[in-house]
């Protein structure tokens, strides 16, 4: 029975290409106590006996296997280099000798190689034969763990040999076999602590503001005989001012999910780097962050957990050993992003997913009819609007190579916003502005509503852009679900009327909204002015003069609708037909802008041409005109700021909708951190693709000052 027990394992080291170096042999041909288990079932040796030749071996002892579990280390002093602990052999603790000859406690290691790390602690020799633990919990030993998403290995034939050896066995013997299988937690709900009723009875916390609500007829007057089908109203919302302190404003959960997929290797992921440490260094104690890294899987690198000063250097360490390999599933990403958010036992007022990718997906979605894809099995249902842990995604396309459709997607379906970051130094910057946005909420779950109040007064539309909006089928009602705003943030919607003739003066609409305050989460009502037109029985000439509000509102619309109209004649192959549409977008804007030099005209003219030069031929446009269009048709969809272009030239940076919130975090980033240039030359032996160790921002000088100058911020 012994020689065929030792066969089988003798097989099974044999299935998983485990090499047994000379010194290790020599370990394991020396006298050693047995297992104390019993001996295996005839069934499992006689299945293992087919597997290899008929060879004699010692008892059953520890043989393949040992190598797990043995001590064998040159150092006198026996320390592990992970937790600092002593070692010591035959004392009830399991040690690893790696093929490098250091040596560190079973449970330590398999936890560093679980989570993806094949490179030693001590002298970062890349292992090729590895420990592994399976009964660990996935996010054990905060910090300790060096993380790096990886395949498993999961050979349907190689593992039905692990089950049959251990089928019947228990003890350490069961606990290694089942070892091979890295399984992480069915629940994610292992996030960090907070105290929300000390948060929310803060007295400072109270009170964040009143949103304003202000409202433009096209015309003050109309003729009292005259009827009109689409006179056109401007109502127009301002979020509260910017708060001044951390702890008086709403805190954040924040999850991001990272492509680190081969493509990412190199100057890409030590960049990527650089942005997650700013975002952890910008995040306060009471905001929490989880992270979670995919590629052709998804791993959780840590729970959510306060960014407390231990929380930042844990998430600090955890995010510097990421290495780039494998495929690219955005699917698999999110739906464990998505499952941070929906397990949480306690929850920050507010919430957000962050996805950046450099890449396609090539695992999630099918095709329809060739290139049309249905993007919507990216974003897991339960964080769709409508459901009760609703939480957007802000998608950040990185390069030329991403799928900025798909991406696109993603944000619109959960209600976010799209940014296209054309250059690899500017994935800070994009991150920047949208923590910026994320870190002073002070508005949730916003609806507009619109009551018509003379009779015979009725809405014929109303332009919402991508937020949901209904009318009433007799036409006298009408809302908009805005959800979240951020501090000193503006929405303009437009409503176009039916008004019939009347006398003296007609009431046209009554608008209200109801929302939460984000800090306090209390309900809030706010009710508007009716808005009242005269109808004398001739205009006079300044009757006839049309709001420059509404104006300059239907000027973005109709730029919206053009970039959109074009986007698709662009996707057709019709490039010369995009370009004449954004040029004859683009000159009535100038011939605008020349009677009325406000600044929204001079930033639409400046995406215009811009989005004109990508879009000249096929080659330019799927290089990066489809995403700049993308993210561009994204900001004026939602009328919220994206980033689009390169940062570093400010030939191709927009501003719109940018808040003084988002401003100051852009010139944090652009001041505080080392620049691009300051990076790749700081040392001539470094290697930026195998950065490990993320420094803290530090104002930067010299070479940094050109980028600096060319980068300020409008």
């Amino acid at each position: 029975m012994a020689p065929s027990w030792d066969r089988a394992k003798r097989a099974l080291a044999s299935k998983l290409c485990i090499r047994v170096p000379a010194r290790q042999r020599a370990i394991e041909e020396a006298p050693t106590e047995t297992y104390a288990s019993p001996p295996p079932p005839p069934a499992a040796a006689a299945a293992a006996a087919h597997a290899v030749p008929d060879q004699k071996l010692k008892s059953p002892s520890v043989s393949t296997l040992r190598r797990l579990s043995s001590s064998g280390s040159r150092g006198s002093k026996k320390v592990c280099a992970i937790c600092l602990g002593g070692m010591r052999t035959g004392h009830g603790q399991a040690l690893f000798t790696a093929e490098c000859s250091h040596q560190f406690h079973f449970h330590c290691i398999s936890s560093n190689v679980k989570h993806g790390n094949h490179i030693c602690p001590i002298c970062r020799a890349e292992w090729k034969e590895l420990p592994f633990q399976g009964s660990q919990p996935a996010d054990t030993a905060y910090g300790r763990a060096r993380v790096n998403p990886v395949n498993w290995p999961q050979d349907e034939e190689q593992m039905s040999v692990v089950r049959r050896l251990s089928r019947g066995y228990s003890g350490n013997l069961q606990e290694h076999l089942a070892a091979f299988r890295t399984l992480e937690a069915s629940l994610f709900n292992d996030d960090e602590h907070i105290d929300l009723q000390s948060e929310t009875d803060d007295e400072h916390n109270a009170v964040t503001g009143s949103v304003q609500i202000k409202t433009y007829s096209e015309f003050p007057a109309m003729q009292q005989s005259v009827s009109q089908q689409a006179f056109a109203v401007l109502i127009h919302l301002k979020a509260p001012k910017s708060l001044e302190s951390v702890s008086s404003r709403a805190p954040l959960d924040l999850v991001t999910v990272l492509d680190v997929s081969g493509s990412m290797s190199g100057i890409n992921l030590a960049l990527l780097k650089r942005a997650m440490s700013f975002v952890i260094q910008t995040l306060g104690p009471n905001d929490r962050l989880s992270v979670i890294a995919f590629s052709s899987t998804a791993h959780r690198l840590f729970p959510l957990r306060r960014m407390t000063l231990t929380g930042r250097q844990q998430a600090l360490q955890a995010i510097s050993s990421l290495v780039a390999s494998g495929g690219t599933n955005i699917c698999e990403g999110l739906k464990k992003g998505a499952k941070v958010v929906n397990d949480r036992r306690l929850k920050n007022p507010v919430c957000s997913i962050i996805l950046l990718s450099d890449g396609q997906d090539t695992y999630a979605y099918p095709s329809f009819g060739g290139s049309q894809q249905n993007y919507s099995v990216l974003v897991p249902p339960s964080i769709l609007p409508g459901t009760g842990n609703h939480v957007q995604i802000h998608t950040f396309g990185f390069g030329t190579d991403h799928d900025s459709a798909a991406m696109h997607a993603v944000a619109e379906i959960s209600n976010g916003t799209f940014s296209f970051i054309d250059d690899e130094g500017s994935i800070q910057d994009g991150f920047a502005q949208c923590m910026g946005g994320l870190l002073s909420v002070v508005v949730k779950d916003m609806r507009l509503s619109i009551e018509c109040v003379d009779e015979g007064v009725s809405l014929t539309s109303l332009k919402s852009g991508s937020y949901a909006s209904q009318v009433a089928g007799n036409g006298r009602s009408g809302s908009v679900d805005i959800g979240d705003l951020y501090a000193d943030e503006e929405r303009g919607f437009l409503v176009t009327l039916h008004v019939p003739a009347a006398h003296g003066q007609t009431v046209l609409i009554k608008p209200r909204c109801a929302y939460l305050d984000a800090v306090g989460m209390e309900s809030m009502q706010l009710h508007g002015e009716e808005v009242i037109i005269q109808r004398p029985a001739y205009c006079g000439e300044g009757d006839c003069s049309m709001s420059p509000e509404v104006e300059r509102e239907w000027h973005r619309v109709r730029a919206t609708e053009d970039m959109s109209a074009a986007q698709s004649a662009a996707e057709g192959g019709a490039f010369s037909e995009a370009v004449s549409i954004l040029e004859g977008r683009r000159r009535v804007l100038e011939s605008q802008a020349a009677r009325d030099p406000d600044n929204r005209y001079l930033a639409l003219v400046k995406e215009l041409r811009e989005m004109q030069g990508r879009v000249e031929s096929r080659q330019r446009y799927e290089e990066s005109g489809r995403a700049f269009m993308l993210a561009g048709m994204s900001s004026h969809s939602w009328q919220r700021a994206t980033a689009r272009g390169d940062s570093t030239e400010p030939s191709t940076i927009v501003h719109t909708y940018q808040t003084p919130s988002m401003v100051d975090m852009l010139q944090r980033s652009q001041t505080l951190v080392p620049s691009v240039v300051e990076m790749l030359n700081s040392s001539p032996a470094a290697d930026p693709t195998n950065s490990s160790t993320i420094r803290p921002g530090r104002t930067t000088k010299s070479s940094a000052g050109r980028l600096q100058t060319s980068r300020h911020v409008a």
